[in-house]
């Protein structure tokens, strides 16, 4: 990419999210089932009613991508990386601004700032190191 905008960041920070969701469920290892697979009549096919469809798993291009992103958010404080994923996983603004004890745009702020961080630190541009109290005096 020639140059990253927020929008970029956030497009991929959303994908990485999804691409989480997507991947297969962690299990225990060693443990294997040796029944064959029965042939089911189609009353006997869908008799669980609660069973939960996964979707497919990502491509690999798709796992590298969601890599990435998640070294980018080494780059964020760690109230920053709640706010990124919770927004990336598609929390709504109130509850994101519940959880972070401010109002609405101020976590859209908030937000954005984030973004613009990682797009700045991705397009190479420097930033200002932040003095912290100690070393004013």
């Amino acid at each position: 990419m020639a140059e990253w905008t927020m929008d970029d960041v956030a497009a991929r920070f959303a994908e990485a999210a999804e691409t989480g969701r997507r991947l297969p469920p962690v299990r225990v290892q060693g443990y294997f089932n040796i029944w064959p697979a029965f042939v089911r009549k189609g009353w006997e096919g869908f008799a669980d009613k609660d069973y939960e469809y996964r979707p497919l798993p990502p491509t690999p291009e798709a796992i590298d991508r969601m890599l990435e992103a998640m070294r980018w958010v080494q780059w964020l404080e760690e109230e920053q990386r709640h706010l990124i994923w919770m927004r990336a996983k598609q929390y709504e603004w109130q509850k994101i601004a519940r959880r972070f004890g401010c109002c609405t745009k101020t976590a859209q702020r908030r937000w954005q700032r984030a973004l613009q961080m990682v797009a700045d630190r991705l397009n190479g541009v420097s930033m200002p190191v932040a003095v912290s109290n100690i070393e004013q005096y």
